[in-house]
């Protein structure tokens, strides 16, 4: 079983920055790739970024390409989101998940096992 926790979360207004953290309990974060989804008031979850084991090849969504960044540091068991130039459509719950079998598009719900109870971010104009 593993168990995430998401934290970094708030109020920011547009353009400004924030970070997100997740922290894994257990010992397969070191083996699970790892991703971060987020889901708007009245939409679906949807991908925001992902994390190899080893922290290469991170991957994006178009919408947050070039101001997002992912990192995870396998030490302390947590992955990151920098998230830069906040816009207000970056408003929504974030959420961590675990990949522990490389399975599916990276880009599915459904290709992650374990997920975090999110955190609200909400970027004002």
């Amino acid at each position: 079983q593993v168990q995430l926790v998401e934290s970094g979360g708030g109020l920011v207004q547009a353009w400004g920055s924030l970070r997100l953290s997740c922290a894994a309990s257990g010992r397969t974060f070191r083996s699970s790739a790892m991703g971060w989804f987020r889901q708007a008031t009245g939409k679906e979850r949807e991908f925001v970024a992902f994390i190899s084991t080893n922290g290469d090849l991170p991957n994006y969504a178009d919408s947050v390409k070039c101001r997002f960044t992912i990192s995870r540091d396998n030490a302390q068991n947590t992955v990151y989101l920098q998230m830069n130039s906040l816009k207000p459509e970056d408003t929504a719950v974030y959420y961590c998940a675990v990949r522990r079998i490389p399975y599916g598009s990276i880009l599915r719900v459904s290709s992650y096992d374990y997920w975090g109870q999110g955190t609200q971010v909400t970027v004002s104009s």
